[in-house]
């Protein structure tokens, strides 16, 4: 009888806490996000299938010496994660169309406008009864308006780690949400003859002026927020090696195998991250609705940015491409297509709405950078 007894308290069945099924249950959520309807699912089914691990009660994943606290502490608590995968995602990136239409470095940076809001009202959110966030917290959410996963778990890693699994679930479940959030957004702040507006071809660029860029990128945020450079400097590595054209093997690489397998860690990383201690907080409803509202901000902000732009321009600017600057790479700038190929079926902006989808790249690093300097 007592080996029985001694077997059953060695079971699932006897240990099962209601939060752990609820954490389950959310993880099966992201599961079915990620395989049934493909929102974000490189990200997701690692997140959802870490969340079930995490919350398997006797397992020892995230208990010292567990996988996950190995893989949390390696890749996410040092940081290394998100800096590779930026190196994968600059070695993708081209920044053609952002230097051939300079003026879309604006719209990228009136996007960030949503981060610096929902750090107000992170703050504001403490007169409620149930939150208690930090300057470092409120930082660490607001960086959700972003749409840059890497960024907001690189940034909630260093001021918020206890936030991490909420901030990076709701992080990316709102850039798989681009194509749904932002089309409403974007037609309640234009006009119809707006979204109509063609814009003139962009000119050639150089392979000379795509060298230099990245450099140029690099040397400005040296001398002018140190803080980021650990983001824009691998940003940069990575698109150096894509555009210098003498080290393929390695910018091919940086683009698959190893960003690959850096995501398969980073998801499971924060997936350990959603044990029901940690998630099944008030705090976390917080993060979830701010970074709805610090996404919707961002959208409605780089909108508003092109339409100022498109009045004191001489060459026309469709104020839709002012949406892609958050750095959703490259959802936002499909979403812009798609509107504006509703509006007008000529209308072709996909070029033009990667100058300020990269453009956001840029200024959600930024964004982090400025934050850890002032709060880190």
């Amino acid at each position: 009888m007592q080996g029985f007894i001694a077997f059953w308290q060695s079971t699932g069945l006897a240990n099962f806490e209601l939060g752990q099924l609820v954490m389950i249950a959310v993880g099966g959520v992201l599961l079915y996000l990620a395989i049934a309807k493909q929102f974000e699912p490189l990200l997701l089914l690692p997140i959802g299938f870490g969340a079930l691990l995490t919350n398997i009660p006797l397992a020892g994943f995230t208990e010292a010496g567990g996988l996950l606290t190995y893989v949390y502490d390696v890749g996410i608590k040092t940081g290394v994660f998100p800096l590779l995968i930026f190196m994968g995602v600059g070695a993708m990136t081209d920044f053609g169309a952002l230097i051939a239409n300079p003026r879309t470095l604006f719209l990228g940076a009136a996007a960030q406008f949503g981060i610096f809001a929902t750090l107000l009202g992170a703050i504001a959110l403490n007169v409620l009864p149930g939150f208690d966030f930090t300057l470092k917290d409120a930082a660490a959410i607001a960086i959700i308006g972003g749409a840059d996963g890497p960024t907001a778990i690189f940034l909630a890693s260093r001021l918020a780690p206890e936030l991490l699994g909420a901030i990076a679930v709701a992080a990316y479940s709102y850039m798989a949400l681009v194509p749904l959030i932002q089309p409403p957004i974007m037609r309640a702040l234009t006009k119809p003859e707006e979204r109509q507006i063609k814009m003139a071809q962009l000119r050639e660029v150089s392979q000379r002026e795509k060298i230099l860029f990245p450099l140029l990128v690099l040397g400005a945020t040296a001398l002018f927020l140190p803080a980021a450079t650990p983001l824009i400097g691998m940003f940069c590595l990575g698109n150096l090696m894509r555009e210098s054209g003498v080290v393929d093997r390695l910018s091919s690489t940086a683009q698959n195998e190893l960003i690959n397998v850096v995501t398969i860690f980073l998801g499971l990383a924060v997936g350990s991250k959603l044990s029901a201690e940690e998630f099944l907080r008030i705090e976390t409803l917080g993060i979830l609705v701010l970074g709805a509202v610090a996404f919707s901000i961002g959208t409605a902000a780089g909108v508003m940015m092109a339409k100022v732009l498109n009045r004191f321009s001489k060459s026309p600017v469709n104020p839709l491409i002012g949406a892609a600057g958050v750095s959703a790479v490259p959802m936002a700038a499909r979403v812009v297509n798609k509107v504006g190929l509703e509006a007008n079926h000529q209308n072709f902006l996909l070029m033009h709405a990667m100058g300020p989808n990269v453009a956001g790249v840029l200024g959600s690093a930024v964004a982090a950078g400025v934050l850890l300097a002032m709060v880190g």
